[in-house]
């Protein structure tokens, strides 16, 4: 097992449970201080760097979840949290979950998952983080740029692939520096230039045929908040030259109007596009690229940033979850493995329209291969693209055909031993050596 060399912060008021918490934990040789109410949790949290907190939501004195709002609004990094709850809080924990909590678990719960998840933890670091970035060192990078734009009124301009998450970069970086204060976006790619231009800067009542009224545009909607304008890339020429002189003299005037209306904003772009090859080919202004490209942030496609993927799933499940005030389904093994492998040239978009689909078809506990992508699993020889020798093949298959055995047993070890022909001492050996863990999605 991964050494946790920091403690555990457990808070805890049922004695039954925070006893049966605290043994197991004693006999995984995992430190931990064990908190019956928030409060002292939350004076032990302000003093001591703790390697993980795991709290039940519902506690007599302060709720778990109001104890993780205040620590979010007094620190910038929490330890990963993971939150025991009840059938009737897991509408609480998902929202949780959005704020940036770890994962949670609902009672009764396998403290062999349990111990699974801490140890994960141990060796993968923190969870998504508010927005959902992911821990990749990449995603790292640019949350801690972040934070340092924060503290900036810059022009950003986030790049990379379609359905990277663009505008969840955007969303996080206004909800570091004006949360509660308007969020505005519009994609560039989608409207003709009439349409965007009355999407824009609005217009006065009369302006063209069918202005019944006056309406105010995207920049007055957006003031004192964040404009998102997203695929800047496919904004016309001449509506380039408009969103210029706004920039400049940070004012805007509605179309069939003359007088100039002040705006305050935060500006961030976003394109899939090279914009400087744009410039080249005469189709984007070069004065306009330096005003929006003060500060850029280039997302890594999520083929990339492998470490992600997993961690993003769950993050998605939760969100769709929501709506149906269910526990979110777990991935099987054979699907999370196909998931890592996959290239999701689709990126963040396509994964998330897979897991829609899937979530509607699965029996709403698990998430298989075959419900996943549609089709059964790939034969063993169409996997040899993946591997760089024959040893490594040949372990990717062995892997493989294990993961595909637990998931026809649902994880039952005898079972899974006699289908492969082999001693249950001899199948935990091969899972150990394979680096194939049960955790709690497996179940």
């Amino acid at each position: 097992m991964t050494p946790i060399q920091r403690k555990i912060c457990l808070i805890e008021d049922d004695e039954i449970m925070g006893e049966s918490l605290a043994d197991r934990f004693g006999l995984e040789g995992l430190g931990y201080d064990w908190h019956r109410t928030a409060n002292d949790a939350l004076a032990a949290l302000r003093r001591q760097d703790y390697a993980l907190v795991i709290s039940d939501i519902r506690l007599p004195d302060i709720n778990g979840d109001a104890l993780f709002e205040q620590l979010l609004a007094e620190h910038a990094k929490l330890p990963p949290f993971i939150f025991i709850t009840g059938q009737g809080d897991i509408d609480t924990a998902v929202r949780l979950l959005k704020q940036g909590a770890q994962d949670y678990i609902t009672k009764p719960f396998d403290l062999d998952a349990l111990i699974e998840k801490i140890q994960n933890i141990a060796t993968h670091g923190y969870g998504l983080g508010p927005g959902g970035l992911g821990h990749s060192p990449a995603m790292r990078q640019i949350e801690a740029m972040l934070q340092r734009l924060a503290a900036s009124a810059a022009s950003v301009l986030i790049t990379g692939e379609s359905g990277v998450g663009k505008e969840r970069i955007a969303q996080a970086l206004h909800q570091l520096t004006g949360a509660g204060r308007p969020f505005i976006a519009v994609n560039c790619g989608a409207l003709t230039e009439s349409l965007l231009e009355a999407e824009l800067f609005g217009y006065e009542k009369g302006a063209f045929t069918g202005a019944a009224r006056t309406k105010k545009g995207v920049f007055e909607q957006a003031d004192g908040g964040t404009l998102f304008l997203d695929e800047i890339g496919d904004m016309p020429l001449a509506m380039q030259v408009r969103l210029l002189r706004a920039l400049q003299e940070r004012s805007i005037v509605r179309v069939g109007g003359e007088t100039p209306i002040p705006i305050d904003i935060r500006l961030v772009c976003a394109t899939h596009k090279d914009l400087q090859q744009g410039i080249k080919e005469g189709d984007f202004r070069e004065d306009l690229y330096y005003r929006i490209n003060v500060v850029q942030l280039r997302i890594p496609p999520l083929r990339e940033r492998t470490e992600d993927i997993l961690p993003i799933a769950r993050f998605l499940l939760a969100e769709i979850a929501t709506s149906s005030g269910k526990a979110p389904p777990a991935l099987t093994p054979a699907a999370e493995h196909s998931l890592m492998n996959y290239r999701w040239p689709g990126n963040i978009r396509e994964l998330k329209n897979a897991l829609e689909r899937a979530s509607l078809m699965s029996d709403g506990r698990s998430i298989s291969y075959d419900v996943l992508f549609e089709r059964p699993a790939p034969p063993l020889s169409a996997q040899q693209d993946v591997a760089g020798s024959l040893r490594d093949y040949l372990t990717e298959c062995e892997r493989d055909f294990i993961l595909r055995a637990l998931d026809t047993c649902h994880w039952q070890m005898q079972c899974c031993a006699d289908s492969l022909g082999i001693s249950r001492k001899n199948l935990w050996e091969k899972m150990r050596k394979l680096e194939i863990d049960k955790g709690a999605d497996a179940e």
